[in-house]
């Protein structure tokens, strides 16, 4: 019951914040831009409750941790910061592969040392959001990601299995504040 009901309160919030100002029946605090209809609150309370009772138990956990607002928080300022300013220099380093022809493909294998599947899957995804990189597949005994790499760069291939700050930087300290 408790997953549910945490999940209802996320997804609501969601659904709230990414619906506000659309409204003008409903006014919260006497502000303008947060404001609702009646009929989106409504809709917001059934799409909530029906989304809580079909993944309350994946994506609420026995322990509760990604409840914690700390980790929200922590989870924002990695996709301010660190993610941002990796998606900016991987399109930089894109841009200049295709106009100059210099690239060297390859698929790599990296070991992040994150051990919940959440965090695994995060950085799978932070890694295949960013330009030049996908992530091919995933060893699920050690948790080592297989990542096609656009510019595989000889240093790189001198550890086996290849350092992470070379394809990803330091996305897995982060996954790990916010996702273990």
């Amino acid at each position: 019951m408790l997953a549910f009901v945490v999940t209802f309160i996320l997804c609501f919030v969601s659904y709230l914040l990414l619906t506000t100002g659309s409204g003008t029946d409903v006014i919260i605090l006497n502000v303008g831009f947060l404001s609702w209809s009646f009929e989106e609150i409504i809709f917001g309370i059934i799409l909530s409750a029906i989304v809580g009772i079909i993944s309350a138990k994946i994506l609420v956990k026995k322990d509760l941790r990604m409840a914690n607002p700390i980790r929200w928080f922590s989870f924002i300022a990695y996709l301010i910061g660190p993610f941002f300013i990796g998606m900016a220099k991987a399109n930089v380093d894109v841009a200049y592969r295709v106009l100059t022809g210099k690239i060297n493909p390859g698929i790599v294998k990296i070991s992040p040392k994150l051990k919940t599947d959440l965090g695994i899957s995060m950085l799978a995804n932070s890694i295949t959001l960013t330009p030049g990189t996908l992530s091919v597949d995933i060893d699920e005994d050690t948790n080592d990601l297989y990542i096609h790499w656009i510019n595989v760069k000889k240093e790189a291939l001198e550890k086996k299995p290849v350092d992470c700050k070379y394809i990803c930087g330091n996305f897995p300290k982060w996954v790990r504040r916010f996702a273990e």
